[in-house]
């Protein structure tokens, strides 16, 4: 097995879940592809990994992109990972500027004290880290109608928002990463105080469901978006949305309890979501 295909393996990810979608050679790319997105995120979270080698590898990723004219894919200091991720943007034509953006949003997650100040602040960062890998991922796919890019950015928002709600508590636990707003939390007059210390009340409830409204949001504006002429290259993305969305519902019906529970969907349901999307019921 490919070092790519036990990452995507071992992390047991609903994106890695939502592949099997693809056609052979389509779905072993995003496997090179998927392993480049977590290697680089893994860069950023992992707690196991020093400060000095979290910089050196992200700067080694930057450096691969910077200026991929003079970096042949024979080089000795580039990793196998790298040079699958460069042939993949080659071989689709994907814009450079996409891998940057995406290594930049991961470098920015290497201060965990920062906070956004209120969507729009946020809004870069889930573009960076979501929309980037849906542009990216969309040229994979097959895609040639120009609305799957914005089906791509604002699916990106609704994945990342949703991710954000579900993963309060355990982003508390890394070294209190807060990725809610301030305005949010103004808003509601819910504090940062509140958040760290996990209360639990009708302000953090009525802040959350405020946060997924604009979930709901871009979840509505991807389906605007998405063309019948890309449904066939798009059945991954779709199985992606529609396990996502479930999740959100789950958490909205649920009340948010995400500090006790990290919620998911059972994978009978994600194996249904993931027949319907390749049968396209």
């Amino acid at each position: 097995m490919s070092e790519a295909k036990q990452i995507t393996k071992n992390a047991k990810s609903n994106l890695a879940f939502a592949f099997a979608c693809l056609p052979k050679k389509r779905r072993n790319d995003m496997c090179d592809l998927y392993a480049f997105c977590r290697i680089v995120d893994d860069l950023a979270d992992s707690p196991d990994i020093p400060m000095a080698e979290k910089t050196a590898g992200l700067q080694s990723w930057k450096d691969c992109f910077s200026d991929p004219s003079s970096l042949a894919l024979s080089k000795d200091d580039l990793t196998v990972t790298q040079k699958n991720t460069l042939l993949i943007r080659d071989r689709y034509q994907i814009d450079n500027q996409l891998f940057l953006d995406l290594i930049a949003g991961c470098h920015s997650d290497l201060q965990p004290s920062r906070r956004f100040s209120d969507w729009e602040d946020l809004q870069k960062y889930t573009y960076q880290v979501a929309s980037v890998v849906g542009l990216i991922s969309i040229k994979v796919f097959g895609c040639t109608h120009p609305d799957s890019e914005k089906y791509a950015v604002n699916l990106g928002h609704a994945l990342q928002l949703t991710n954000i709600l579900r993963d309060v508590g355990e982003d508390l636990a890394d070294n209190l990463r807060i990725y809610i707003p301030e305005n949010d939390m103004i808003r509601f007059q819910y504090s940062e105080r509140d958040l760290v210390g996990r209360v639990y009340d009708g302000r953090f409830i009525a802040m959350m469901q405020y946060i997924s409204e604009r979930a709901e949001y871009y979840y509505t504006e991807a389906e605007k978006n998405f063309h019948p002429d890309d449904a066939k290259a798009l059945r991954s993305s779709e199985a992606m949305r529609k396990i996502y969305h479930g999740i959100l519902k789950k958490m909205q019906a649920d009340r948010f309890q995400v500090f006790d529970k990290r919620y998911s969907l059972s994978k009978p349901k994600k194996i249904w979501i993931l027949l319907t999307s390749l049968t396209g019921l």
